[in-house]
Formats: structure tokens, C-alpha cells, sequence
């Protein structure tokens, strides 16, 4: 479903567009050769949409390897906020208590390198193999935005890397793809109960910080993104939403409002593919049941909107939604 463009508004905070003006004075479509010491002059993208957002470069430190505890000597509470992920059969949680302050791990699971990432601004959280052209890479915070999405860089080429896109933008590598793994945005207890033997991040991660604390509170409550992006008025930016997307492009939204309307699941067909979508509002959890083929990103209404601008969009318009076709589906 595609919106007229008068539909369009930008959001941002007046402080916050003073200081991007300021930033802009020296860092025009001409003039901006590089930020945060990243060369863009091969970005792939419009470089008027990369931002400093404050930190330097690594000033917001990824984990490399981080200890994991097992359930039974976790000091996490239950309801702690984790992304939990299985590759090879080993399971692991890693809370957003932690990922808040470092957004990058560089991890191993069931013998294959992995990146957790998650961006607070959006509330993406996205698992990523970390081996591209048969090389293992390594991926640090460069402290710069893209559409007020997280963007990493590889240590070994430094090329910037979009986390909602998982493509990269500027560099070396520009264009090529991360490969996306499943995850889940779940309380800890449940991801659990589901993953009995599952190991999970320890506060001991060799940083100062007080992951008791959430520095992003306030801006989780706040209605509108930090920092100017594309949105709509169909949706509050900050609606939770879940997104579906194919190698082709083609891409569905499941706003959770949507999803509550049709009695907290649908089944249907997604590009060719049968796909289940669920939303429990009591636990602000999402669940998906969908092949390979189809990528799962979940987080803010605004973040999927402003990279995928031409997204169907689920709409209730029924208590229960059953299975149909796969050309009935289409819209």
C-alpha cells in the first residue's frame, strides 16, 4: 500500500535539528568526503542521509566473544528483554539491558561466527553470519546513522554497513549483503521455557556501564523518532511493527494494532510462501512462523517504513484471518 507523498512528514526535535544543521554546514553532498574518519565518496546511497549522531567512532563499544552464562547462574531477571537465538542447536539470550549500551556482539554460536546487532533508536534487533567471502569479519559501532538506523563497519575493510538493509552502504564492500539469521525479541523467561539448555549474555562484559539503567527510557516513551526521518500518519511512529521481506524487494508490514484487531494471529501467503504472524499484547512479543526465504525484521513503524517505503501493509478487516490463496493474497 503506497501513500500519496503529501502524506510524508519529517520528525525531528528541535535541538536535535540544530545540531544536524550545524552539522551540515561542513558536511554538504559535495563536501562530505568522509565522517566519523569513513570515507563515503563510493557510498551507494544519498550521503545527505548519513549522519554523525554524537559518539565517535567505537565510542560505543562492540563485544568481541563476551562471557555466557548458563540458566542456572543467570542473574537476569525473568522479564528481562532478550534477543534469543538458535544456530546448530545451541541457543543463546542476549539482553537489551546490555546490547543498550554496546549494540554490537561479536559472537560464536553452534560453531558459526554470528553478530548480534540492535539499534535502540528503531528497536531493530538483527542476527547477522558474520562470514562473508569466505572470511570471518569482525564489526564495530561507527557512531554514524542512516536513516536514523544503526550503521556497523567491518574492521577489516572499514565499508559502513546498514543493519535494517543489511547491505552495505560506502566502502569497499558497498552492496554486498549480510547474511540475515532468525531471531527473537522475547522476556528472557520465555525464551527459556522454550530453550530449556540456552546460555545468556553475563553483566561481566569488561565494561564499566549500568546495565540496571536504560539509557533510552525516555525516548522509548517519547512519540517521535530522535533524529529526521520518513513517516506517515497511518500509524504512531513507535508502533511495533514486524516486516516481511523477499530477495526480490517485495516486502509486508504486520503493524501490531493490525494484528490485534484479527485476534492476535493471521495466516496467509506472502510471496508464494505460507506465512503465520502472531502478536501477544499482554507480552509485546511478536512470533513468526515463515520459510528461509523470507527475512524477519521487527521494531518501530517509522524504521520499517523509511527503508521500505512501498511495503504492503497487513490491515484487519476481520475478526480471524484464515490462509487463502496465494493470488487472492497479493494486493
Amino acid at each position: 500500500m503506497k501513500e500519496p507523498a503529501d502524506r510524508i512528514r519529517f520528525v525531528a526535535s528541535g535541538l536535535l535539528m540544530l545540531c544536524l544543521s550545524i552539522a551540515a554546514t561542513g558536511v554538504s553532498a559535495e563536501l562530505q568526503g568522509e565522517l566519523n574518519r569513513f570515507s563515503l565518496e563510493e557510498a551507494i546511497v544519498d550521503v545527505r542521509e548519513i549522519i554523525a549522531a554524537g559518539p565517535g567512532r567505537d565510542s560505543i563499544p562492540a563485544l568481541v566473544h563476551p562471557e555466557a552464562l548458563n540458566a542456572a547462574d543467570s542473574p537476569w531477571a525473568d522479564d528481562v528483554r532478550v534477543i534469543g537465538v538458535e544456530v546448530g542447536g545451541e541457543a543463546r539470550a542476549y539482553p537489551l539491558a546490555v546490547l543498550n549500551w554496546h549494540e554490537l556482539v561479536n559472537d560464536t554460536l553452534g560453531g558459526l561466527p554470528i553478530l548480534v546487532s540492535y539499534c535502540p533508536l528503531c528497536a531493530t534487533a538483527m542476527v547477522f553470519d558474520r562470514i562473508l567471502d569466505r572470511r570471518t569479519r569482525q564489526f564495530g559501532v561507527s557512531g554514524l546513522l542512516y536513516r536514523s538506523d544503526l550503521l556497523l563497519y567491518d574492521r577489516q575493510t572499514e565499508s559502513l554497513w546498514s543493519q535494517i538493509a543489511a547491505t552495505a552502504v560506502a566502502g569497499e564492500l558497498a552492496g554486498k549483503k549480510l547474511n540475515l539469521l532468525r531471531s527473537r525479541q522475547q522476556r528472557w523467561v520465555d525464551w527459556l521455557s522454550a530453550h530449556p539448555n540456552s546460555t545468556i549474555l553475563s553483566p561481566s562484559t569488561g565494561h564499566v556501564r549500568n546495565y540496571a539503567r536504560d539509557p533510552y527510557a525516555s525516548y522509548a516513551q517519547a512519540d517521535e523518532p530522535m533524529f529526521p526521518v520518513a513517516t506517515d500518519e497511518r500509524y504512531p511512529a513507535k508502533v511495533r511493527a514486524l516486516g516481511l521481506r523477499l530477495a526480490d524487494g517485495r516486502a509486508r508490514a504486520y503493524p501490531a494494532p493490525e494484528l490485534m484487531k484479527a485476534g492476535g494471529r493471521v495466516s496467509e501467503w506472502f510471496g508464494g510462501h505460507k506465512v503465520e504472524v502472531g502478536y501477544d499484547a499482554a507480552r509485546a512479543e511478536f512470533d513468526v512462523s515463515a520459510p528461509g526465504p523470507v527475512a524477519v525484521v521487527e521494531g518501530y513503524w517509522f524504521a520499517w517504513l523509511a527503508f521500505h517505503p512501498d511495503s504492503e501493509v497487513f490491515v484487519a478487516i476481520q475478526p480471524t484471518r484464515e490462509a487463502v490463496s496465494p493470488e487472492a493474497s497479493q494486493r
